[in-house]
């Protein structure tokens, strides 16, 4: 039974503090400070476990929010962490990454400020690492049956250890050369430390999931050889597919896709051979002036990215127009609020524009060296010119966040035959059965690019659906089943 006052007496949303901008932008640690134990259980006890907790509705997961920040309020941190790890694979991941749709739409947040949920879920989470708590399950009995993964993101991941506890023998391929996908090289170092990834894959090994990197499906291992050999298929390799700017002068040296720049960050962090004779990366903010193209969360990354390697000025837009500081009359309470944020990087410095369009690059010897854009404004879904405010900015690196239109149609894919929806997604049933028996498919790869919560939830349910296909029948949790999953 929830606190009855606790949201009166303790009407202050707090989170954790940020460390000083010009103490966190000489590393590449994670940002915030350390939370005092008290006042998170204060926090917890804001909740007040609502007859309708549309915090479940708001997260994909179905977490049991008000469960678990009332076992926290009361100090009971292990059950915590008990129904904590009943809906959620990878709350470490999701506590430090998650946009958090449970709290926009928490029901306290209708009058006063939500309850401070992803940061309850933070603590706990860091708490049973501490404590010892979070430990391999081992399957009591093994099927005898095989599934392949591929792709090593939070949905790939998912479906992995679920399979693995359900008693199959589960291989994991990534054509890069560590585990982990976006969460590894898409993610900075500042946002998730990759020593959070190795300590969920030591959990992972020791349950009997195998990975192996550094093999690209379809191409090292053939879609006939992956049919033959494993009996289902977890198709997880994302969206990956990037959108361009195919407008004049795009074929200037120094404009990069995000994700062309943004992993070699991370391999420098983690000790990779990649610096050239001046020290730096082969894509390197450091002195420059930078533009970012895009206003997003991976736009944020590169943002924040290019302060800590020492860029001169960087410059954001976004071609939507700002959104208001609270939430918008369009998206009302309990959805996900269209509004202004400011992000730790933001918070950094550069100078954001939005209701921006690029018109053209400019160089000279083949090199970027600025662009030229105009205002916008939309009329009936459309961007048009606002005339007049035509301007130019110089620019030594220009960085393309602008999102992904789906999967790649990659050999693999091409070869399983699997259909596609008219989004370009990879076509799935209830089950996430793709249109060849025995294949499945999870996360973006199936949905378009979303969230990382969605991306777990997904696995999950992709892994029931597998199970089931195997076994005739499951116990796996299979917390999302829409009956329009095909198209989403």
């Amino acid at each position: 039974m929830a606190d009855p006052r606790g949201f009166l007496t303790h009407t202050r949303r707090e989170l954790p503090q940020r460390r000083p901008v010009d103490v966190r932008l000489r590393d590449w640690n994670e940002i915030y400070e350390p939370f005092p134990v008290k006042t998170l259980r204060d926090q917890a006890s804001r909740c007040m476990d609502c007859g309708i907790p549309f915090c479940h509705n708001g997260c994909p997961l179905g977490n049991l929010i008000p469960e678990w920040n009332d076992l926290v309020r009361t100090g009971r941190w292990r059950e915590a962490s008990e129904r904590l790890h009943a809906t959620n694979n990878f709350p470490d991941f999701t506590g430090r990454l998650c946009p958090a749709p449970c709290e926009t739409s928490c029901v306290l947040g209708i009058n006063q400020e939500p309850v401070t949920i992803k940061q309850v879920e933070f603590e706990i989470i860091e708490r049973a690492f501490a404590e010892g708590w979070v430990q391999p399950v081992v399957p009591a009995t093994r099927t005898g049956r095989s599934v392949a993964v591929v792709g090593s993101g939070p949905a790939g991941l998912a479906a992995a250890q679920q399979l693995t506890r359900a008693g199959h023998a589960v291989t994991v391929f990534e054509r890069a050369d560590r585990i982990g996908g976006l969460l590894r090289y898409g993610i900075p170092e500042f946002k998730m430390e990759k020593r959070i990834i190795e300590r969920r894959l030591e959990q992972m090994r020791a349950e009997g999931t195998e990975f192996r990197a550094g093999v690209d499906v379809g191409t090292d291992l053939t879609a006939e050889d992956l049919r033959s050999r494993f009996d289902a298929v977890v198709l997880a390799g994302g969206a990956t597919l990037w959108r361009d700017l195919p407008i004049r002068g795009r074929e200037l040296d120094g404009i990069h896709q995000a994700m062309e720049y943004l992993p070699w960050s991370n391999r420098v962090q983690q000790g990779d051979d990649v610096l050239g004779a001046d020290g730096e990366p082969p894509i390197t903010a450091k002195g420059k002036k930078v533009i970012i193209i895009g206003g997003g969360d991976t736009g944020a990354d590169c943002l924040g990215t290019a302060h800590r390697q020492g860029a001169v000025a960087v410059h954001q837009f976004e071609i939507m127009p700002r959104p208001p500081d609270t939430r918008d009359a369009s998206t009302p309470w309990p959805t996900y609020p269209l509004m202004y944020r400011v992000t730790g990087a933001h918070e950094e410095g550069g100078d954001r524009l939005f209701a921006v369009n690029t018109e053209e690059f400019t160089g000279r010897d083949g090199r970027v060296t600025g662009l030229r854009a105009h205002e916008v404004t939309s009329r009936a879904g459309k961007f048009e010119k606002v005339e007049g405010t035509d301007f130019e900015l110089e620019a030594d690196l220009v960085l393309l966040a602008m999102g992904f239109l789906g999967p790649e149609r990659s050999r693999l894919l091409t070869d399983l035959g699997v259909e596609f929806t008219e989004r370009g997604n990879v076509a799935r049933d209830r089950d996430y059965a793709t249109s060849v028996p025995g294949v499945f498919v999870a996360g973006d790869m199936g949905r378009g690019q979303s969230l990382i919560v969605w991306a777990i939830a997904e696995g999950r349910a992709a892994a029931a659906g597998v199970d089931r296909y195997l076994a005739g029948d499951t116990a796996l949790p299979a917390p999302i089943k829409p009956t329009d999953v095909a198209q989403r």
